[in-house]
């Protein structure tokens, strides 16, 4: 049932008077809680697992290894709010000789932005969802968390929310800590009041920039980040192709396959020189037959919801419709009695001219198992294709030859030209792998530029994801009895201090003369 406009009007509410508390909790009470929240998850997993097989069709192996990574997030970021790096805090002290004049003891930290709005996706029911990373992100920044449950696993979102609230309850937190709305209109009504003062958003590339345009016109715009669609490149040089097309073959098409290809980070597009051995390995696989195929990704898949297949049904007619596109996986979609779509991998081979006539269609993010194989001439400089057809980007992948890998090769120009342009265009360069299976670390980037994000400056996995609720304050001449404790001498917290003592800055600009 959408939340009606009493109930959200509640919701805003007690989330803006949770603000102040939370803002004051010391990391290690931030800690406290996500690491509650963890134990809770992985204590009610088989019960929340069960409510999601249902609603999203789903494996239970997937889902099984989604709680976990989701419950291994929430840890994560307590140890990153114990760390206190996101604060990066500075200290220039008081240098009467300071080279511009005078010097004010300054002290820079960074606080809480206040309630964030979270809009969970439907392909990740827990990873990117109610305690998914985007708000474990939120909540290890001190900022209440209102999470707009995904219209795909709605009892899963009540679910897993009444998890999260015993765990706030126990502890004695705010009830406005975290709390779930539903219904589109309550969600874009959020967006708008003022006291959300930012939004995170993970799905379409159309859904995005709405919500992102509303948050901007805002009469005070809030920040707004949103992940939304990429087409995912990969390039796999002639020498790479030659020397193991056979083994990359099945690897890709496990990677198109997975949950349904129904992930932001499916390769979409190959560009590679295909030779006899990578067509037959892929086909092998593809049938079952081909050694270590025994994922089988013949065997159907239902999607997350009748939406979704319905745009894939549209979307694979139009592609296969033109002239010059030949399939070398044939897969199908059916949708049954309920309006599910039930789905096995396609995978087509175009030549570059034909590619380039119809990029409108085949340069495009299609979500579902379906992945493109330009078929390059051999002698073809790879480096320009990327600015050529691939705009922003979450990731984009190389692969390489062994000798090529070395940088021992003539090849060594072209290839750093390539790398430059997928550093360009993409927010994660992978070498030799596939880009589906995003690790959680905190030296992870998941984001790119436009349309990959509406915020190219940040990302939604990885510990980096914390300093998007987040902004900077400085404190000038500060009595110290009234600084925060980052920004204390004494650095209660234990946390890194970029400090400049009193005459240190007279030796800037030394290093470069």
């Amino acid at each position: 049932m959408d939340t009606t406009p009493e109930a959200l009007d509640q919701v805003l509410t007690q989330a803006a008077l949770a603000a102040p508390t939370l803002a004051a909790l010391s990391p290690a009470s931030r800690a406290a809680l996500l690491v509650s929240l963890a134990r809770a998850l992985d204590s009610d997993r088989d019960g929340l697992i069960e409510i999601a097989e249902r609603e999203t069709g789903l494996t239970r192996a997937r889902l099984s290894g989604e709680v976990t990574r989701t419950a291994t997030q929430l840890r994560l970021f307590a140890d990153a709010a114990i760390l206190g790096a996101h604060l990066d805090v500075r200290i220039d002290e008081f240098d009467p000789e300071f080279a511009l004049g005078e010097r004010p003891d300054l002290r820079r930290t960074h606080v809480p932005v206040g309630p964030v709005l979270n809009f969970a996706a439907s392909n990740f029911p827990f990873a990117f969802s109610v305690l998914g990373g985007d708000s474990a992100s939120i909540l290890a920044a001190g900022c209440p968390l209102v999470v707009k449950a995904h219209s795909g696993h709605p009892a899963l979102s009540d679910a897993t929310a009444a998890v999260a609230q015993r765990v706030i309850a126990g502890l004695n937190l705010p009830a406005g800590t975290l709390q779930v709305i539903h219904g589109q209109r309550a969600g874009v009504t959020a967006l708008k009041d003022a006291r959300i003062h930012a939004g995170s958003f993970t799905g379409s590339t159309h859904g995005g920039r709405i919500l992102a345009d509303i948050a901007a016109a805002r009469p005070a715009p809030i920040p707004f980040y949103g992940e939304l669609g990429s087409v995912n490149p990969v390039f796999i040089t002639r020498e790479a192709i030659a020397e193991r097309g056979a083994l990359l073959a099945p690897q890709y098409l496990a990677s198109v396959s997975g949950s349904a290809g129904q992930l932001c980070t499916k390769p979409g597009l190959v560009f590679a020189a295909v030779n006899d051995d990578f067509i037959r390995s892929l086909v092998a696989a593809a049938s079952g037959s081909g050694s270590g195929s025994a994922s089988a990704p013949s065997a159907e898949h239902r999607m997350l919801g009748p939406r979704i297949a319905d745009a894939y049904r549209v979307g694979l007619h139009e592609v296969l419709a033109i002239d010059g596109v030949e399939p070398l996986v044939s897969g199908s979609i059916r949708i049954d009695e309920h309006g599910d779509g039930w789905v096995t991998p396609t995978i087509v081979r175009v030549t570059l001219d034909t590619f380039r006539a119809h990029r409108a269609l085949l340069a495009e993010e299609l979500f579902g198992p379906f992945s493109v194989v330009v078929d390059v001439p051999e002698d073809t400089d790879l480096a320009p294709l990327v600015g050529e057809f691939v705009t922003g980007t979450l990731t984009g992948t190389i692969h390489l030859s062994a000798g090529e890998r070395s940088g021992q090769t003539e090849l060594r120009p072209a290839l750093e030209a390539l790398i430059a342009e997928l550093t360009a265009h993409a927010g994660r360069v992978v070498f030799d792998g596939w880009p589906t299976g995003v690790a959680v670390t905190p030296a992870q980037q998941h984001g790119g530029p436009w349309p990959a994000t509406t915020n190219d400056a940040s990302t939604s996995v990885g510990t980096g994801a914390l300093s998007r609720f987040l902004r900077p304050v400085a404190f000038q001449n500060a009595p110290s009895a009234f600084l925060p404790p980052a920004l204390q001498d004494e650095n209660p917290l234990g946390i890194p201090q970029a400090r400049s003592a009193a005459g240190q800055s007279l030796s800037w600009g030394r290093a470069v003369g």
